[in-house]
């Protein structure tokens, strides 16, 4: 669980390091876009950016709060697991295939598939919180 954390962290800050280093994002908005201002594919960037951190903080809100169902031994750590494994897969899926106006993809396919690790490591959470009897379910917490 704690690798979906960090996977999920990892996630989000991917898009501030792009912004300050190689910036593949601006380019992503500029080649959809060729006639808009730079002011204009900034304001796409921007946005693109916020949203991903914000799909991260929600991210990292669950696997936190997982985490602590788990290690409490909670009777609901098992739907809680699986309710946000379908959440974050969800949202993953989405962002892989999502397209609008004139882009073919809003999130470049890198992001996409960045953003499927965290729910590669939701479905192995699941996998061994169901497959642990309910008394041992902390046990999975590491």
């Amino acid at each position: 669980m704690y690798a979906g954390l960090a996977l999920t962290v990892a996630a989000m800050l991917l898009p501030f390091i792009d912004m300050f280093t190689v910036d593949s994002l601006t380019d992503h908005v500029r080649e959809t876009y060729p006639d808009w201002s730079a002011d204009l594919v900034s304001g796409d960037r921007n946005a693109i950016v916020i949203y991903l951190c914000a799909v991260g903080l929600l991210g990292i809100a669950g696997w936190i709060w997982a985490i602590r169902t788990v290690a409490k031994h909670k009777p609901a750590a098992r739907v809680v697991t699986t309710v946000l494994f379908a959440l974050g897969a969800g949202v993953a899926l989405f962002d892989l295939t999502f397209y609008g106006d004139k882009y073919d993809r809003v999130l470049p396919a890198m992001y996409g598939i960045v953003g499927l690790l965290p729910s590669l490591a939701g479905l192995v959470t699941v996998c061994l919180v169901w497959l642990r009897p309910p008394s041992d379910v902390a046990a999975s917490g590491r």
